[in-house]
Formats: C-alpha cells, structure tokens, sequence
C-alpha cells in the first residue's frame, strides 16, 4: 500500500516499479494498492511525513514498512514477503 497525503499524491514510479515486479512475478501474487492517510483513521500515524510509505501486508498483518522511494529495497522487500 503506498500510503499518501492528499498534498503529494500517490508515488508514480513506485507504481510503475510494482507493476513490474508484478508481471515478473504472476499478477495473482502481488496485488498493489493506494491509500490517502489524511481520510484514514487507521493510517493516522503516517500523517505529517514528507516521504513515501510503502507498507506490506500479508493475509491483512502489516508485515513491513519502507519509508522513502528505494526502488532495491521496495524490491527486496517485496521479493523477500512473497
């Protein structure tokens, strides 16, 4: 989930990074999702930041976070969850 502030919007090329990974990986592994945190209750911590977060969840368990657009790390992390 690329959780985002209304102001700054959704990471454009973190979805484009997904997106591949996706099609490297099978589309029905890795699903990709955007969130506002500002209409969120629930993401209320991730509120006030200037930087992309990126959280993973595996069977809804919030598994790992990545704050920041590092597209190895984004890719690591992503290959280490499935």
């Amino acid at each position: 989930v690329d959780a985002f502030q209304a102001w700054c919007g959704p990471c454009k090329p973190a979805v484009d990074l997904f997106q591949k990974i996706r099609n490297e990986v099978g589309r029905n592994l890795l699903h990709f999702a955007v969130a506002e945190v500002d209409s969120i209750d629930a993401l209320e911590g991730y509120r006030g930041l200037c930087q992309p977060v990126f959280l993973f969840y595996t069977e809804g368990e919030l598994v790992a976070v990545v704050r920041g657009l590092n597209a190895p790390l984004l890719r690591r992390t992503v290959l280490e969850q499935l």
